[in-house]
């Protein structure tokens, strides 16, 4: 992890080319514009294909106060248990072995929503529309991606930064008039 009560505690990682894990410089530009933002403290937050588990690791490590994982392949599955009995977070995590899109609709209440699907996703507008009722009036998503996002109707953009190969865009739902 990169900050917080877990800075410096290494985890493990789904073997193979499906996981691609966020880079360590990424990560820590990601949340520290998030704890810029006021979007981490006490959060109750959600990590969508969750891979290691690296992203709701790291919202644990600085001070969310519960996290969801969501993740489908077995693999990462492993990885993300390994990874939450070493670091003593089984009690204020839940891991959900499912596919994002058919089990995101059981979430509730949700104030951060960290999104890292395999590049090439291309259900950008299907997940956000998902997202509407799952997520807080003020709850910040982050989008990690490839390339650019198009935002479907209800969504605004409240940063964008590109790191290399990998765009990171924070957004929010906009409240219906």
């Amino acid at each position: 992890m990169v900050a917080g009560t877990l800075r410096g505690r290494p985890i493990v990682a789904p073997s193979g080319a499906a996981t691609r894990p966020t880079t360590d410089r990424v990560r820590e530009a990601m949340f520290n514009a998030l704890e810029s933002l006021g979007a981490i403290e006490d959060a109750s937050a959600v990590d969508l294909y969750a891979g290691s588990g690296a992203l709701g690791i790291e919202a644990l490590s600085r001070g969310a106060r519960r996290c969801t994982f969501v993740e489908r392949d077995r693999d990462a599955l492993r990885a993300i248990r390994t990874n939450l009995d070493k670091l003593s977070l089984n009690d204020c995590s839940n891991v959900v072995a499912s596919d994002v899109l058919v089990s995101i609709g059981a979430l509730r209440g949700v104030d951060l929503v960290l999104v890292d699907p395999p590049y090439g996703f291309d259900a950008w507008a299907r997940l956000l529309d998902a997202l509407v009722p799952v997520a807080n009036p003020d709850a910040v998503v982050v989008l990690e991606s490839d390339r650019p996002i198009d935002l479907p109707t209800g969504w605004e953009e409240v940063r964008a930064k590109r790191y290399g190969r990998t765009w990171v865009t924070f957004v929010r739902c906009v409240p219906e008039v």
